[in-house]
């Protein structure tokens, strides 16, 4: 193992990365701790000459870069045949062996994570830079759950150089985007697609885009369309099915146009999510033995109001009796108020209740705009009320 590179002295070694060896060093000049990941320059002068120029001039643009989630660039270097770039030394792991150990992450980190690299990519392509080899091996994960981006910069340079050397195109052929399997040029759309295929993986345990060979893995992602998330991992809600599907769109046009657009559906996401009682775990006790089960002590599978989701708050009765107040005569308000049991609401709360749009009259002078409807309309109201009881009292009982 070398000792130094640059100025930097070699504590040991992180892991072999797809062009070179990335390892762990110290920066003796501010005593600060770095990662240095290596590029071997084995390569014919000419092609050599072109290959570095195009390596510090991408190193340097991703260098510019400074976000939570991007890891930071500190500085870029050669060293004999080898070209280095030190960048922030991160207490973590990649995202690719927390899968290959967990295989499935709860939907709700999965989607945090996917989060945090989308706002990383939307501020790295603001800035004009397109990663093109987005892929767990790429993201790294501290230990609060912060993900980071790394290698930006360096994967448009190493796909031509290794296209001259062997004619074949540097990357992850499961993580490809259509536009980079036929060879065209590529914008931050492709980025896109190939976080959407991570996050595919990430919610099914297998990318959507699977082969025998890099021909066979290539040709189902030109031509194939997998089945919805959901359809192997049922704790994917249908909001998850339709931004994996509008990412994965095979037309660029079809697809995120940005990706903060994705990250702002995947926030949404998030907060549903989050907030669902299903990722909630509540111990509901037992009935005791020979008691009769109420509503609100069985599990929510078995109770025909939690499956339909209704609100607990929903008042139809309250709901009508304003609707009323605001819309029949006195006479018949009183005769509803008399058949509900209920006061008739006060001119404060039927002006809290309505809804408002940004023209709207607002305060106490709302109910006196509205003119009192005809007493078939309150019957018609009756009507319908008493149709919803007695369909409520048909699925409960």
């Amino acid at each position: 193992m070398i000792s130094h590179l640059g100025r930097y002295e070699i504590v040991g070694e992180l892991g072999q990365g797809a062009m070179g060896v990335v390892y762990k060093a110290t920066d003796p000049l501010i005593d600060r701790m770095v990662a240095i990941k290596t590029i071997t320059l084995s390569l014919a002068q000419d092609e050599r000459e072109e290959y570095e120029g195009r390596f510090y001039q991408e190193a340097k643009a991703a260098g510019r870069l400074s976000h939570p989630n991007i890891v930071t660039i500190f500085d870029v270097g050669r060293s004999g045949d080898i070209a280095y770039i030190a960048m922030e030394f991160l207490q973590g792991r990649e995202l690719r062996d927390i899968l290959n150990d967990e295989k499935l992450l709860p939907v709700d980190q999965v989607i945090d994570i996917v989060s945090q690299v989308a706002l990383g990519l939307a501020y790295a392509h603001e800035h004009g830079i397109v990663h093109r080899d987005i892929k767990p091996s790429n993201i790294m994960v501290v230990r609060d759950g912060h993900a980071k981006i790394t290698d930006f910069g360096i994967a448009r340079m190493a796909s031509a150089a290794v296209r001259t050397q062997t004619g074949m195109v540097l990357g992850s052929p499961k993580y490809m985007s259509p536009e980079q399997v036929m060879g065209k040029l590529t914008d931050q759309r492709s980025d896109i697609f190939s976080l959407g295929v991570m996050l595919y993986e990430m919610l099914t345990g297998e990318p959507p885009f699977l082969g025998e060979n890099v021909n066979a893995i290539m040709y189902q992602t030109l031509n194939a369309v997998p089945q919805q998330p959901s359809a192997v991992n049922p704790a994917v809600p249908d909001m998850l099915n339709f931004i994996v599907a509008k990412a994965l769109a095979k037309d660029i046009e079809n697809r995120y146009q940005n990706a903060r657009e994705l990250a702002n559906d995947l926030r949404a996401c998030y907060s549903s999510v989050s907030r669902s009682p299903a990722q909630i775990n509540i111990a509901k006790p037992a009935p005791a033995p020979g008691n009769t089960a109420v509503a609100g002590d069985t599990d929510e599978e078995s109770d025909p109001v939690a499956t339909m989701r209704l609100s607990p708050s929903f008042d139809s009765f309250g709901a009508t009796m304003r609707l009323a107040a605001m819309t029949a005569s006195p006479e018949d308000v009183e005769e509803l108020s008399k058949t509900f049991k209920m006061a008739r609401p006060s001119i404060e709360e039927i002006n809290r209740a309505a809804p408002r749009s940004p023209g709207s009259v607002s305060g106490p002078h709302l109910v006196g705009d509205i003119q009192p409807a005809r007493r078939e309309g309150l019957v018609l109201i009756i009507l319908i009320v008493l149709s919803l009881i007695g369909l409520v009292f048909v699925v409960l009982y």
